[in-house]
C-alpha cells in the first residue's frame, strides 16, 4: 500500500463529515483501491483486512484487528454533507447521503468488504477536473482524524501555499457539532494537533496564524508547502542578465510551495528565488 494514491473529487475533501480516524482509514484504503481507468460501481465490495492497516500504519496486529469490526460498524452510520458537484459542474446543491450502502464483516479472515453508497461513486471514480490527489502513505502513522482532514485540504490548495478559512468553515468541515467552542480549546484540541501531526508525519509542513474580526478571532491563514528533498541541493550559480527568459521562467509559480510573492517579500540581498525559499522552507521547520 505505500505506493497507492487517494483520489477524490474537491468537493468531497471540502465536505462536511466525522470519521474517527480508523474510519478514515478503512475509507481510504478502500478508495486507494479505486483505478481510475476502470468505472467504479455501486455493486463492487472494496476488502480491507486487519493486516493492511496494521502494516499500513505501523500498529500491531492484534490492536488492528480489534479495531476494525466496530469502526466498519460505525462508518455504516456515517453521513457525509455534499455542497458541489464532482467536477465542479452542474447546479450547486446540497445534499446529504452515507460513505457506504453495505458493510459486511469477515470474521474468519479478520477483513471488512464495503460497498460505497451510490451518491458517492462519482465523487471517487471518473475524476477529470478539480480532484485532490495524495498517496495513502503520506497520511498513514496520523492518529488525529483532523489531521487527515486538514492534510487533504493543504493538499487541494497545494498551487497557492496559503490559504484564509472561516474557524466556522473548519468547524462545519470537521464536523464538531458544537464541541470547543471556546477558540483556546479549538487551537488544543484540533487545530495544534493536526498541524503538529502534518508537520512531523507527512511530506508536507504547515504554519498558521488568525485574523480578528473586531474583537473576535474569525479567520485562519495557513501557509504551506512541499518539504525539501531528503537528497542535496546543489548549488546554482546566478543567471546572467543575456539569460532573462529563463529566469522569469524559473521565478514564476511557487518555489517548495512558497508562493513567489511571500518570498520576494522575505528574500534576502542577493539571495536567488530557490536560496530564498530553501530557507524560508528550513525557518518554518525549525519553529
Amino acid at each position: 500500500m505505500d505506493t497507492a494514491l487517494i483520489y477524490k473529487s474537491n468537493a468531497l475533501v471540502e465536505a462536511s463529515y466525522r470519521l474517527s480516524v480508523y474510519e478514515q482509514r478503512i475509507v481510504l484504503a478502500c478508495i486507494a483501491q479505486v483505478r481510475r481507468d476502470a468505472p467504479l460501481t455501486d455493486q463492487q465490495l472494496y476488502n480491507v483486512s486487519a493486516q493492511q492497516i496494521a502494516d499500513m500504519t505501523g500498529t500491531q496486529l492484534g490492536t488492528a484487528y480489534q479495531n476494525l469490526k466496530s469502526a466498519a460498524e460505525r462508518l455504516y452510520r456515517r453521513e457525509v454533507t455534499l455542497r458541489e458537484a464532482p467536477n465542479g459542474r452542474g447546479r450547486a446543491k446540497v445534499r446529504l447521503t452515507r460513505w457506504v450502502q453495505t458493510v459486511e464483516y469477515l470474521e474468519a479472515e479478520g477483513m471488512v468488504a464495503l460497498r460505497f453508497g451510490t451518491d458517492m461513486v462519482p465523487y471517487l471514480s471518473q475524476l477529470t477536473e478539480q480532484f485532490t490527489r495524495y498517496a495513502l502513505a503520506d497520511v498513514a502513522h496520523m492518529d488525529s482524524a483532523h489531521a487527515i482532514r486538514l492534510y487533504e485540504l493543504l493538499c487541494q490548495w497545494r498551487d497557492a501555499g496559503e490559504r484564509e478559512v472561516s474557524i466556522e468553515w473548519l468547524r462545519d468541515v470537521f464536523q464538531l457539532d458544537g464541541k470547543y467552542p471556546a477558540i483556546k480549546d479549538f487551537k488544543k484540541r484540533v487545530l495544534d494537533i493536526a498541524v503538529e501531526q502534518v508537520n512531523e508525519l507527512s511530506p508536507m509542513w504547515v504554519k498558521w496564524s488568525q485574523r480578528k474580526t473586531g474583537r473576535r478571532v474569525s479567520h485562519l491563514l495557513f501557509t504551506f508547502g512541499e518539504k525539501p528533498s531528503k537528497k542535496p541541493v546543489k548549488a546554482q550559480k546566478p543567471k546572467t542578465s543575456g539569460n532573462a527568459k529563463g529566469k522569469d521562467k524559473n521565478a514564476s509559480g511557487a518555489i517548495y510551495g512558497i508562493p513567489r510573492a511571500i518570498i520576494e517579500a522575505k528574500a534576502r540581498a542577493g539571495e536567488s528565488y530557490e536560496d530564498a525559499a530553501l530557507r524560508l522552507l528550513n525557518e518554518a521547520k525549525q519553529r
